[in-house]
């Protein structure tokens, strides 16, 4: 009986591992095939994250931004900043969020237009 118990133990564990190794597999793939996916601008956009130590989305929140404009990063980043600053009651440390924000979006901005720079470069019509 317990010789039965043990081998039925066994084969459980052996079942789980093979699915869990499976779906390790599987995750590793994905993640490769998102990674290919993001490509160059991806790596830039990472670098410009690590470096503002803000995310490009944490950004857009700060600014109540949902696309990436420049005259609509510039307006919302005025009055944000005029309305946060000390002379009016407002906070230094939001003040300064704000700024990190608009410059995390400006570094973003610059990103696409090197990007699109260099598709037109590769792609001259003719």
């Amino acid at each position: 009986m317990a010789k039965y118990l043990a081998q039925i133990v066994v084969m459980g564990v052996q079942v789980v591992g093979r699915a869990f190794a499976r779906a390790l597999q599987q995750e590793y793939a994905a993640s490769q095939a998102a990674a290919r996916a993001r490509g160059r601008t991806g790596q830039q956009s990472a670098a410009a994250s690590s470096i503002s130590g803000m995310s490009l989305q944490e950004a857009q929140q700060i600014l109540n931004l949902s696309t990436l404009s420049p005259e609509e990063i510039q307006k919302n980043y005025e009055h944000l900043f005029k309305v946060n600053e000390k002379s009016v009651g407002g906070s230094f440390y939001l003040q300064s969020k704000v700024v990190r924000a608009k410059e995390r979006l400006d570094e973003e901005l610059n990103i696409q237009n090197q990007q699109k720079n260099q598709q037109s470069q590769q792609n001259p019509e003719t």
